[in-house]
């Protein structure tokens, strides 16, 4: 149990290691508004990106199937490298994978902002992904060792809360800056608040000791992001090529190939990627099953929405929205 006393003390994790935490004073309160405002921000651009998809068909004269890469390529980088990144975070602490993802985001929300082609928006929205990858899979470590026990589900939920708060303004905020100021301000936005956020992160986050005992397991996250890439291909060209195409069915089975032989590594290897003994705990099953739901649910509505409010019902923006 911690102990209650001024600045850095230590107090017993669940797994037993001893991990530092600022428990009074408003340290570990700063250290909540630094990753929450990194949460709020890459939950803002998130949909804010989203909403304006048929705009940047417009702009870049793409058609549908490319420019739904620009959320495609976003999704898929932050889900292979999550696993990956957590995992490099637990190595090489939280706090330096953590800030260089801050300013990775950063870097890429400047850059989509240049782009003059889809394919250019598309690759610097992959470089924005890594970035989000980096925050979202640290800032739960981060906040676990900062506040005891007593208050990190209260610390959680505000970090979850950030996010949630993000994904629901990108929408109204989004249109409304792409139509008073031009879609590329949709990014620029990013850079002072993602320079704030690093500011706080780099001054009020505390150093964390590197474990370097333990690898890195290389074939866990590269049969994870191989098995994604592949289903998530078939999903989304297999309407062109054809459900029973040979194409379709090799990438599938590739796909399945590699999904399995992720779960045997993962249940030899010392250190795992991924813990799949957490899925026996039917608590631990039937909240990321809703989470799956969640988001399934989410991202379809975030998608069809835009099309069907501006290509279908004729809701179009002023032309600042080709600026």
């Amino acid at each position: 149990m911690a102990s209650k006393s001024e600045g850095n003390v230590d107090h017993t994790g669940s797994d037993g290691d001893r991990l530092p935490t600022t428990i009074n004073g408003r340290g570990k309160w700063w250290v909540l508004a630094a990753v929450g405002l990194s949460t709020f921000m890459a939950g803002l651009d998130e949909s804010i990106t989203n909403t304006l998809l048929p705009i940047f068909s417009r702009v870049f004269n793409a058609d549908v199937s490319t420019i739904v890469w620009v959320m495609t390529v976003y999704l898929l980088v932050v889900s292979g490298f999550l696993l990956g990144f957590g995992r490099l975070g637990d190595l090489r602490t939280h706090k330096m994978v953590y800030v260089w993802g801050v300013g990775v985001f950063i870097l890429g929300s400047a850059l989509c902002g240049f782009s003059t082609t889809s394919l250019m928006l598309i690759g610097f929205r992959a470089l924005q992904a890594f970035g989000a990858a980096m925050i979202f899979a640290n800032t739960p470590a981060i906040i676990s060792r900062n506040f005891p026990s007593t208050q990190r589900g209260q610390a959680l939920g505000f970090m979850a809360t950030t996010v949630y708060l993000g994904l629901s303004l990108g929408p109204s905020f989004g249109g409304w800056l792409a139509q008073a100021f031009g879609w590329r301000l949709v990014f620029y936005i990013n850079v002072p608040i993602g320079l704030l956020a690093l500011w706080l992160s780099m001054r009020f986050i505390p150093a964390e000791t590197p474990v370097k005992a333990e690898r890195f397991d290389w074939a866990g996250g590269a049969t994870f992001l191989g098995s994604l890439v592949s289903l998530l291909l078939v999903l989304d060209q297999g309407h062109a090529w054809g459900w029973t195409a040979s194409i379709t069915l090799l990438i599938l089975a590739i796909g399945l190939l590699l999904l399995s032989a992720f779960v045997v590594i993962e249940r030899k290897v010392p250190h795992p990627m991924l813990d799949l003994s957490l899925f026996n705990n039917r608590l631990y099953l039937a909240a990321a099953i809703s989470a799956i739901l969640n988001y399934m649910a989410l991202f379809c509505i975030l998608f069809a929405l835009p099309f069907y409010l501006i290509t279908g019902r004729g809701l179009i923006l002023n032309k600042q929205e080709y600026c």
